[in-house]
């Protein structure tokens, strides 16, 4: 077995059982055996995803800022907080609502999320290995949509997949071919760029 693989299954299942030992996720497995569907458009993972990323904006901008939200002295610093504003990004699991924090000066540049990005780096590994795995453009897309709920067009999957092979993909610069006559590269029925 790969090492690497038996290290990730160690670590993920001390994660888990650490988390479910310690009862945190007793609120969430008493939603799911309520009914609450842990997939999908109104699915708990989306929700867990959403938290996690706008803490995680929060916490940055607390950084930028210097101060923590609701603090007293907070005026006494020269930026300071300014509302939020919506944005949409895709993932592996579907299309995530975020609220993103912004400052008044409007030097704050998240790490996490950041800015101009409408895509979780996940998100376009899946896209490139699905390419790799021998799909189409089309059928990439189609798969998304159907699959996780997050449209993406096929000139941003195709762009997706070119910088695929910038970075080391190897296979994904090709999708992998049967050998058959109308399977080939330029033939009519093929609907990659």
């Amino acid at each position: 077995m790969d090492p690497e693989r038996e290290e990730r299954r160690q670590e993920q299942k001390e994660i888990a059982e650490s988390l479910k030992s310690s009862g945190a996720l007793d609120d969430i497995f008493a939603r799911i055996d309520a009914g609450e569907s842990l997939t999908g458009h109104a699915g708990l993972l989306k929700g867990m995803l959403k938290a996690s990323l706008e803490r995680g904006l929060e916490a940055e901008l607390t950084d930028h800022v210097g101060y923590d939200r609701g603090d007293p002295d907070a005026s006494q610093f020269a930026n300071s907080r300014n509302g939020k504003y919506a944005k949409t990004v895709a993932s592996e699991i579907g299309d995530i609502e975020l609220s993103i924090p912004r400052d008044r000066a409007g030097t704050f540049t998240p790490m996490l999320v950041p800015k101009g990005s409408r895509r979780l780096d996940g998100l376009d590994a899946m896209i490139v290995s699905l390419y790799a795995g021998g799909m189409t453009i089309r059928d990439i897309g189609h798969h998304l949509a159907t699959t996780i709920g997050t449209e993406l067009s096929h000139e941003t999957i195709s762009k997706i997949r070119r910088r695929g092979r910038g970075r080391g993909a190897g296979l994904a610069a090709t999708p992998a071919r049967s050998g058959l006559p109308g399977d080939l590269p330029g033939c009519a029925h093929r609907q990659d760029p």
